[in-house]
This record gives C-alpha cells, structure tokens and sequence, in this order.
C-alpha cells in the first residue's frame, strides 16, 4: 500500500480516524476486529463520491424525456412533476434537489411510466448516448471527471483491507451501473438503490412503472443494503439529510461536508439534519476544504498547498 494510501488526504481528524478504524478492524487481535465476510462498507452516490451541484448528473437525462412525453401529450402539463417543469417552479426544482420524499415520489412515478415497457438493452443504451456527450457546466468534464479521487483512494484502501463496497443511492440504479466499472471500478451487482420492477415480455426484459421497494432515500438505504448483502455495513458515507438512517446502520460514519466554494460548491441545504446527527453521534466529518488536498479526479484535478507534516 505505501507510505500514503489516502494521499489525496490532508492529514487531520478525518483521515486518522479513517486509518485507525481500518486497521483496527482487520488486526484480528483488537477489540474492533471484523472478520471478513461483515467487511461492508456503503457509499451515497451524488455529492458523496461525485460533484452533485448545480444538479446531480442524471437530473438532464431525467428531464429531457418528460419533456418528450409533454410534447407527446401536451394534457400531461396538468400534474405533477409535469406541471412544475412546465412552469419552472424553482420551489419544486429545490424540493427535488434536496430530495425531499413528496418531490421525489411524483418524480419517481413520473419517471416510472416514462420508460415503462422499455427493454433493459435499451434503456442502458439510452443513458450511455446521454453519459457519452454529458458535461458539467462549470467544470466542463464528462461525469466520470466529477468523481472525488480522494474516494476513489479510500474504495482502494478499503479493498487492501478486504472490505467489499456498494453504492446506495436514490438516484437510478441502473443509470449508476452503465458507468459503475468504469468510474468507481465497482461491479454492476454492487449498485444499489431506486429501481423499477421488470417483466418478461416476448422473450426479454422490460421496464416497468412499479418500483422495485423503497425509494432509496432515509430509512429505504439500510433496507436496500441488507436486502443485498444480508448484513448492515460496519461502514457508511453520505451526504446529506436522506443519508442519516444508513449512517447510523454503521459503527463508523463519514459525513462529508461540503464548504468549499473555490474548488468545488459550498452548500448546507438538504444537510442540517445530517450534520446535526454527526456531532450527536459521533461521527466522523470530512470537509471538502480542509480534508481534501485534490478535489477532482485526474486530468481535472485541482491542488492547493498540503497540510502543515505532509
């Protein structure tokens, strides 16, 4: 592993305590030992291990097929989501941004019945085209250029510890997974989270408007991760207020906190819940602008000075 294995970690709070739980759960001689098969570690998608401002990567893809539909059938501008796309309601748009259930449900249901009978090959194909010509409006990078390296270093560091990692997030699980390998180096069965029910129809699998459980959002994140792993992860990471029931599922938490506005976004909306629960659980918070060296993966990194001992 080398001297650094978090080298994109300025060496404080954060990161110490990163490095003694690590290494204290697989010293089978420490009280915190974990034997192998409970090594599961949980990450929230946008905002935790990639940019999610000014709206998390999926939201154009999501929004220029309702926008077909509209077109298509011009009474849909009548409900919700519809209607407030229609009439760009800015207290809708933030509701969602900040994932709030009511906003999210009637999107969910919106975007359900909008690629209902779509084939699975299909659907990837769909989101692949969008990925392939997708870029950040500040940055100017493809999706996998937003990802936080120092979480691609951490997912290394966890693994040289036997730990197996999942993502859980509210977001599309099957949109996450055209770009898992290749951007986090995560298997497909490792993406976890929001998703429809499927159908056998005339020899391949189709899309359907019912979703498959929970929204992954609060209370619905554990009950995705131990739908698929059978266990509680004994490591969680986050974000924000639809974060906090995962979190606490874990004897170690990250909440990352995200204050720095230079190099990325500063922003608190959609996290106060979830920050107050880290200082009444203990949890351990990383600060984008004190903890993190390097924000972006390379080539669209950004540097600033190392920490005083680095």
């Amino acid at each position: 592993m080398g001297a650094s294995p978090l080298g994109s970690w300025n060496d404080g709070p954060a990161r110490r305590a990163i490095v003694a739980y690590v290494t204290s759960t697989a010293d089978e001689r420490s009280p915190d030992f974990v034997p192998p098969a409970d090594r599961i570690a949980v990450f929230d998608n946008d905002g935790t291990l990639w940019v999610e401002k000014p709206a998390p990567v999926q939201t154009g893809f999501v929004l220029g097929k309702l926008a077909e539909r509209v077109a298509a059938d011009p009474a849909l501008a009548r409900e919700q989501p519809y209607r407030a796309l229609a009439e760009r309601d800015e207290s809708f748009l933030r509701a969602l941004d900040a994932q709030e259930p009511d906003a999210v449900e009637s999107m969910v249901r919106a975007v359900g019945a909008a690629w209902e009978g779509t084939p699975f090959g299909a659907y990837e194909a769909q989101a692949a085209r969008y990925l392939a010509s997708w870029r950040h409006e500040r940055f100017g990078v493809p999706a996998t250029g937003l990802v936080y390296r120092p979480m691609l270093e951490l997912f290394d560091y966890l693994r040289a510890h036997g730990w197996r990692l999942f993502v859980c997030s509210g977001g599309g699980r099957d949109f996450m997974r055209v770009i898992c390998e290749d951007t986090w180096g995560l298997p497909r069965e490792n993406v976890i989270g929001s998703a429809p029910e499927f159908a056998w129809r005339d020899g391949t699998l189709v899309r359907r408007a019912t979703p498959h459980g929970p929204i992954a959002l609060g209370p619905g994140k554990p009950e995705y991760v131990l739908a698929r792993t059978g266990r509680l992860p004994r490591l969680a990471a986050g974000n924000d207020d639809v974060d906090v029931e995962m979190l606490r599922s874990a004897p170690f938490a990250l909440l990352v906190v995200h204050d720095d506005a230079e190099r990325e976004y500063a922003y608190t909306d959609g996290a106060a819940r979830a920050q107050s629960a880290a200082r009444r659980y203990g949890w351990t918070t990383v600060s984008v602008k004190h903890d993190w060296k390097t924000v972006l993966t390379p080539p669209h990194t950004q540097e600033e000075p190392s920490a005083p001992g680095q």
